[in-house]
C-alpha cells in the first residue's frame, strides 16, 4: 500500500474518505487504488456511528472501486448492503449496548 504521510493525509478532502464521523474524524481513505483495496479489507473492522453511516461508507467504497476498475467478489461482505452496525467493539461493549440512565 502506498504510504500516506500525515501531511498528505491532512491534504486530502473529506470526500476522499469513505467515512467522516460527527466529530470530523476521517476514516478509510479512498484516494487511490491501494487505499481503496485497504478500505475494502477494513470496512467491516471499522466502528460506525449508525447503520446508515456504515451503508453510506460501503457505497462510497464500492463506487471508488468501480472508478478504479477494482473487481469486487460477489460473496464479499462489502458487495452486499449492510444490515447491522456490528463493529469490532465500542466503548459500551460489543454491538454498542444501551446507555444506562
Amino acid at each position: 500500500m502506498a504510504e500516506l504521510t500525515t501531511k498528505k493525509r491532512e491534504g486530502l478532502r473529506s470526500t476522499q474518505f469513505a467515512y467522516v464521523d460527527k466529530k470530523g474524524g476521517e476514516h478509510l481513505p479512498i484516494n487511490d487504488e491501494s487505499h481503496i483495496r485497504n478500505a475494502m479489507a477494513r470496512w467491516n473492522q471499522t466502528e460506525f456511528e449508525s447503520a446508515a453511516a456504515k451503508e453510506r461508507a460501503r457505497k462510497k467504497i464500492v463506487a471508488a472501486a468501480k472508478r478504479h476498475d477494482i473487481e469486487i467478489e460477489d460473496d464479499s461482505q462489502i458487495a452486499k448492503p449492510s444490515r447491522t452496525l456490528r463493529a469490532a467493539s465500542t466503548k459500551r461493549g460489543p454491538r454498542g449496548g444501551r446507555k444506562k440512565s
